[in-house]
């Protein structure tokens, strides 16, 4: 269960703490990006890359570090997502999936697959056709949800656990439907990847991330009300349902927006937040451009891991998963007391 008190801080000591946090995740996601694309099968110089020559600038500046952009935007949207439906939902357990939005998004990509939909505008219909998915499979949970003019948690985390298992369903007849070569493409991306995207994919993707994770930033303090309970809000001013509403569309515009480009990708959303919330409590104006910046280093360094650590690439989802379940795991074991258990 969630706990029913967020810590008061005045605002001298948020500021200060604050501008601690934020420092030190800065840095830390400023020297992964810089550093990580220098990894791979093919050593490249840092000077050599900067100074324009060929191949090293290549290789850094034209396939490496796109694609630690890519998993910098996913892992900070999955993670700052994670950190918003836990206290949407006061559930240590919610991620940015729980909703069904991720496979709302892969039956989506998965009929573009199955049909042979190509692309529209120079944009691949597998994206397009992810997010229509996922958009559709939120209103739908909404829809369930939403009592008169109340929208309750427990209703819409059940509608969107068992939406999400017909929509799975569906998946799988479509896969035993495919011909071999869909098969392996519809696999391919159920596993999740970062692959570098083309500089304008790269600029509208992170035109859509930022600005709803500075928004679901800027709306820390009402995220606070809200993870203590309905009532504590309301009696301050706020409308819960307003921006229950508002929550679950931010959140979920960031997981669709970045499931449709790279699949889905568990673990980011919901390991980071708590090992956040270890170190900088349950305010949300702490935690959450900690979680943004924090996730957005774990997942360039998964990604990393997973482009070098066998002679062929993996999905960077496998990687997560073997780092984040043990390391959840040993969380539990160690820190229940300090966690919403």
């Amino acid at each position: 269960m969630a706990s029913n008190t967020v810590p008061a801080l005045q605002p001298a000591s948020l500021a200060r703490r604050l501008t601690v946090i934020m420092a030190v995740t800065g840095l830390f996601l400023a020297a992964v990006l810089l550093l990580a694309p220098l990894v791979g099968s093919t050593r490249i110089s840092l000077p050599a890359a900067f100074a324009g020559q060929s191949p090293d600038a290549q290789i850094y500046f034209g396939v490496r570090w796109p694609r630690a952009i890519l998993a910098a935007l996913a892992g900070g949207a999955l993670a700052l997502s994670g950190a918003l439906f836990q206290a949407l939902l006061r559930d240590a357990l919610a991620t940015p999936y729980t909703l069904g939005v991720s496979s709302g998004a892969s039956l989506g990509a998965v009929l573009a697959i199955s049909f042979r939909w190509g692309s529209v505008a120079g944009v691949p219909m597998v994206w397009i056709a992810a997010m229509a998915g996922a958009m559709l499979t939120l209103a739908l949970v909404a829809g369930v949800a939403v009592e008169g003019r109340r929208m309750s948690s427990f209703t819409l985390l059940l509608a969107g656990v068992t939406i999400n298992s017909i929509v799975m369903s569906v998946i799988m007849v479509l896969h035993n439907l495919a011909s071999v070569g869909q098969s392996f493409a519809i696999v391919h991306w159920l596993m999740g990847g970062v692959e570098p995207l083309s500089a304008p994919a790269l600029a509208a993707l992170a035109a859509v991330v930022l600005p709803i994770s500075a928004a679901v930033c800027w709306k820390a303090r009402e995220w606070n009300l809200l993870a203590v309970g309905e009532e504590w809000a309301t009696a301050r001013g706020v409308s819960p349902r307003r921006l229950l509403m508002m929550g679950y569309l931010a959140g979920s515009l960031l997981t669709a927006t970045v499931t449709s480009v790279t699949g889905p990708i568990g673990f980011v959303g919901l390991i980071v937040p708590h090992a956040l919330r270890l170190k900088t409590g349950a305010d949300h104006r702490l935690l959450m451009p900690a979680s943004f910046l924090a996730g957005a280093a774990f997942l360039v360094l998964c990604d990393t891991a997973a482009r070098t650590a066998m002679s062929v690439e993996i999905p960077v989802s496998v990687v997560t998963a073997l780092v984040g379940g043990p390391f959840f795991i040993a969380l539990l074991r160690s820190r229940r007391k300090s966690l919403w258990l």
